[in-house]
């Protein structure tokens, strides 16, 4: 059950349904140099920067080597991701959001959100439960990954045991991704199958490209990419919310949003 706390963070929370991500000002950086990310939230790989609030976040940890630590700042640092490397390798970065609440006052633009990432049945299940098409509220949480390269920048990513995560199956930084980086998506402690997966695409000169792919059985999906592009990787959850959360914070439905950010050097 949700502590009192996180409801009152669910209520009083920001109306933003984009997407979220942790965008580092380097994917690159020397085994003795800085990791620096932003989170941001917007569209089409473009958005508003989110300073560091521990208030809306419930994990904010960064990985490497084996080894783990918070995440720490000052109240309001922008970017709010700033800290040396825990080791010669591959970084991994994870952040969770607090419970944020959408509301919504019209049945077309839900439907229009649950078409764009793939959820075909939702209007009939609206329909089924007796929901009303106005007025009625969302939750949602952000599950927020990102890989720097730090050194060397070998290493693999992993679980690090967020709800819904993305794990990255092969390092975009040392390995040959030529035929693409394959991804896997998890919802618990089971890989999605034939989940939408929606990827931005970076180019040097700013200009984003959005393609769409699916999730095989085991939860994997190939992803084009491009040496000297960065990318972004999101996949979503729409489900009901568990009896407490719909009560406390007045919500009918609930989505788990799950991103990780990473480029391909040239």
């Amino acid at each position: 059950m949700r502590s009192l706390a996180v409801i009152l963070a669910l209520v009083c929370g920001p109306a933003l349904a984009h997407e979220f991500w942790i965008e580092p000002l380097n994917y690159r950086v020397e085994a003795d140099g800085k990791l620096e990310g932003r989170l941001v939230n917007g569209e089409r790989f473009e958005g508003v920067n989110l300073p560091y609030l521990p208030r809306n976040f419930q994990m904010f940890t960064q990985f490497g080597g084996g080894d783990a630590r918070p995440v720490e700042g000052r109240l309001g640092d922008s970017p709010a991701l700033s800290a040396a490397p825990l080791n010669d390798g591959l970084q991994v970065v994870a952040y969770v959001s607090t419970v944020s609440r959408l509301e919504y006052t019209e049945f077309e633009k839900f439907q229009r959100f649950a078409d764009h990432k793939a959820f075909a049945n939702i209007p009939a299940d609206h329909s089924a439960r007796g929901l009303p098409e106005t007025d009625f509220g969302e939750a949602y949480t952000r599950f927020a990954k990102t890989l720097i390269a730090a050194g060397d920048g070998t290493g693999s990513d992993f679980r690090v045991g967020l709800e819904t995560e993305i794990v990255a199956l092969a390092n975009p930084y040392t390995d040959d991704v030529s035929g693409g980086l394959p991804v896997q998506v998890w919802y618990g402690d089971e890989p999605r199958a034939d989940a939408q997966v929606e990827l931005f695409d970076k180019a040097p000169d700013g200009t984003v490209e959005i393609t769409l792919h699916r999730t095989d059985a085991e939860g994997i999906a190939v992803l084009p990419v491009v040496p000297g592009h960065s990318y972004l990787v999101d996949a979503v959850i729409l489900r009901e919310p568990a009896p407490a959360l719909a009560e406390g914070a007045n919500v009918v439905w609930e989505t788990l949003w799950a991103s990780m950010t990473f480029a391909v050097p040239e």
